[in-house]
């Protein structure tokens, strides 16, 4: 049986999607990209305030779920542009200071809204 998590400290979805899905134990999030929560609106400034924003967004879903980065067994990184790959390994490796979980990142076309990056992540308990 699925289950919906859904949290006001992360950004609302913008479509037909839902924030993350568990399922016996595992917990599927969504792309996040940099949207403050608050505001609805991207952050300002460059790949290391939206990597910022992002990692908050995911660390409040896996908490609505009962969750925490040491949970995480699998993230997929996109970026508009291989050229910040450095700068989000930066503040992504600072939530996974010991035993990172595997990882894919990309660098596509366009993103939403047309921020630098987006993170989908998969934790399981």
């Amino acid at each position: 049986m699925k289950k919906i998590i859904r949290t006001e400290n992360a950004p609302a979805a913008i479509g037909p999607y839902s924030q993350a899905v568990e399922v016996k134990g595992t917990l599927y999030i969504s792309g996040q990209v940099a949207i403050n929560p608050e505001t609805g609106k991207v952050v300002e400034g460059g790949i290391t305030e939206q990597t910022e924003q992002v990692m908050k967004n995911i660390g409040a879903i896996l908490n609505a779920a009962g969750y925490d980065f040491s949970n995480v067994v699998k993230s997929t990184c996109l970026l508009s542009d291989m050229a910040n790959f450095a700068a989000m390994n930066a503040v992504y490796g600072k939530y996974y200071p010991e035993n990172p979980p595997a990882r894919a990142a990309f660098a596509v076309k366009d993103l939403p809204l047309g921020v630098l990056v987006e993170i989908e992540t998969i934790a399981v308990r």
